[in-house]
């Protein structure tokens, strides 16, 4: 299934006060780091997501891998598109950089996902019926903001 037929679930945004450059690397660092804590790991293997381990390029570039998701675009200074698959959803997020005045960067995260069956309709209401998915979303978007700026 490809990104662009996951259903979209929502999309986030903050503007932060730095160039997209700046912004760029505060993304790739936070990302991989968010995603590749501890608990990560134990995560991955139990809902078995397909990557479960740092693997590829580094900073991140396509073909990049770490816990829950690979990495199939990255354009420095623009877009960043993860994608990942376990047991109960297919999902991708997607990061993009956009001019936002000077010295300003739009940065936003957009989430599509699809949650099969009953198992995958159950994770949904966990994972994003909770708000959980958001509150990390904004977390994310909040170190970013302050790592660039």
């Amino acid at each position: 299934m490809g990104i662009t037929s996951l259903p979209y679930v929502d999309e986030h945004v903050t503007v932060v006060v730095a160039d997209a450059d700046d912004v760029w690397r505060g993304l790739v660092e936070s990302v991989e780091r968010s995603f590749s804590r501890l608990g990560s790991a134990g995560y991955t293997r139990l809902v078995g997501c397909a990557d479960r381990t740092a693997s590829g390029p580094r900073p991140l570039a396509e073909g990049s891998t770490f816990p829950g998701f690979r990495v199939v675009a990255a354009v420095p200074g623009r877009e960043l598109v993860l994608e990942g698959r376990h047991r109960f959803s297919t999902y991708a997020l997607i990061f993009r950089l956009d001019h936002a005045g000077p010295g300003r960067t739009r940065l936003s995260a957009e989430t599509r996902a699809v949650f099969p069956g009953l198992a995958g309709g159950l994770y949904r209401r966990l994972a994003i019926g909770t708000g959980g998915h958001a509150a990390g979303l904004r977390r994310l978007l909040s170190t970013v903001r302050h790592r660039s700026e």
